[in-house]
């Protein structure tokens, strides 16, 4: 399928119709984006690259190019699709839960980005990253990610308003801190501090004890 999306891309003389075209050019490129991504996820910067991508995808280097200006721009595509990551795997509803105060928002908030940062090889890579690699790429990334989950937080605290008395940015820094660590401790060795992280049930205990955290700061 990607073939021939490649080959209609390349063959204006198809008879198919710039429609059909357009339509090849967007799964292209999805698909392009996807193979950066799994590359990333698996192998990180140090083979990160034009052919690496192009590989992966199997369609022409040349193509990259086109679509995304070379690999700063595929970078910076894999940065703004980090918004949808977010958005994706952190959804802006309360998912039956009534958020009536800023402990019920950290809450959910927490137990979200815990759930979703175990799940996603591609972001747990960032994560490392963002504490062993200074370089422009992955900051970059850091930032959207940052960005991303700001936005998520201020778009959903409304009126809520955190405990007075309570600084709420260092607070949350420390709780998604924990989160982070967590969930790269237990790619890296199954465990954290002698809690294990390899079961379901070691994962509720984690997720129990982050909700009591934050319940005793928020209430």
């Amino acid at each position: 399928m990607l073939n021939e999306a490649v080959n209609l891309v390349n063959s204006p003389g198809t008879g198919e119709g710039p429609e059909r075209r357009v339509r090849d050019r967007g799964a292209t490129e999805r698909t392009i984006l996807a193979a950066a991504k799994g590359l990333l996820a698996e192998e990180g910067f140090q083979n990160f690259g034009i052919n690496a991508v192009a590989r992966r995808a199997g369609c022409d280097k040349q193509l990259i190019y086109r679509y995304y200006g070379g690999l700063d721009g595929l970078v910076e595509a894999i940065g703004a699709d980090l918004g949808t990551w977010v958005k994706d795997r952190i959804p802006e509803d309360a998912g039956g839960m009534f958020l009536l105060t800023y402990g019920d928002l950290m809450e959910r908030l927490s137990l979200l980005l815990l759930d979703a940062l175990r799940n996603d090889p591609l972001m747990r890579r960032i994560l490392a990253w963002e504490i062993s690699e200074n370089t422009e790429q992955v900051r970059r990334l850091s930032e959207a990610r940052s960005k991303a989950l700001a936005l998520w937080l201020e778009r959903m605290r409304g009126s809520l308003a955190p405990p007075k008395g309570v600084d709420a940015t260092a607070v949350n820094a420390v709780v998604i801190a924990a989160i982070q660590h967590l969930v790269l401790a237990a790619a890296a060795g199954g465990q954290c501090a002698g809690l294990s992280l390899k079961t379901p049930k070691d994962w509720e205990k984690a997720a129990t004890a982050l909700k009591r955290i934050v319940r005793g700061v928020y209430g």
